[in-house]
């Protein structure tokens, strides 16, 4: 029998974005990809983002976190699920901040209502070596990358960002007016993007607010990507298209994005959802046992 069977596990929502989270802290237990894809089959669980709890690594951190896509491949960064393992994290007790970590950040997240919370999603790195890309563009506020006829493309120079993960945000007058399903996969898997990147159409409506869609990288479409956001603010500001904090649509709800002068971080804020807890049944894993 997997020794993840039985184990403990919640689901939650971040303005749409399915996240299930699964505490193994003091188990010294991990989670294979095959293990993710067969958790996210269970009862309810189907999930965007699995967030798994480790131990801490570092002083001051209360968890380590390895995020898994639907897909079994790993992100690197996840904020709405960062924000529902705060609020798993923090609700009842007396606290209102921790410290996460993940392989690429270190996330300080503060409780501002009983379910909203803020993450300090840090810096965002916009090098081209550091989103990763392919080729060495001088300048990532556009990208030479289009899909469709050369003389007409359906979409082109896309803005790149990595923020914990990489992202290539489209500027488009309607980001219903393509059918993302369709083309975010080829984008997503584009050669450009060594580490495939979560494709974003976006919208600005005014200086304060910026409408967006997302195709993430390992789930496909969601209703709402906490990161996307964010890098959609800072591709925004960089263009010059909006003010360094709006309001970022998505089809799940809205995320208050800032990207703070001081000190260049990112801060998201945004509700959590909480759906339900169980454990999780040892069929899920008979096929891998096996």
């Amino acid at each position: 029998m997997s020794p993840l069977a039985n184990r403990h596990a919640a689901k939650l929502n971040g303005i749409g974005n399915e996240i299930a989270v699964l505490d193994l802290r003091g188990t010294g237990l991990t989670v294979s990809g095959a293990e993710a894809r067969a958790i996210a089959r269970g009862d309810g669980l189907a999930f965007d983002q699995l967030m798994v709890l480790h131990e801490p690594r570092s002083t001051g951190t209360d968890a380590y976190m390895t995020i898994y896509n639907r897909d079994g491949s790993q992100a690197e960064s996840c904020g709405n699920g960062t924000r529902c393992v705060a609020f798993i994290l923090l609700r009842g007790t007396p606290r209102e901040k921790l410290v996460l970590e993940t392989a690429a950040a270190r996330l300080e997240c503060q409780r501002k209502a009983e379910t909203v919370f803020s993450v300090d999603m840090g810096r965002a790195r916009l090098a081209w070596n550091e989103i990763p890309l392919r080729d060495p563009f001088h300048d990532t506020r556009t990208i030479e990358l289009q899909i469709g006829p050369i003389d007409a493309p359906i979409l082109h120079t896309p803005s790149a960002v990595n923020m914990g993960n990489p992202h290539a945000i489209f500027w488009v007058d309607d980001i219903e007016a393509y059918d993302l399903g369709k083309i975010g996969p080829l984008l997503e898997h584009h050669p450009i993007f060594p580490e495939r990147a979560n494709i974003s159409l976006a919208h600005v409506i005014s200086r304060t607010h910026i409408a967006l869609k997302v195709w993430e990288r390992g789930t496909g479409l969601t209703r709402a990507c906490g990161s996307a956001a964010c890098a959609a603010l800072v591709a925004a500001v960089r263009k010059g298209l909006t003010d360094r904090r709006a309001t970022v649509s998505l089809p799940g709800g809205d995320l208050d994005i800032e990207w703070r002068q001081s000190d260049e971080h990112v801060l998201m804020t945004g509700p959590v959802e909480f759906e339900f807890e169980t454990r999780l049944d040892p069929n899920l894993f008979k096929d891998i046992a096996a």
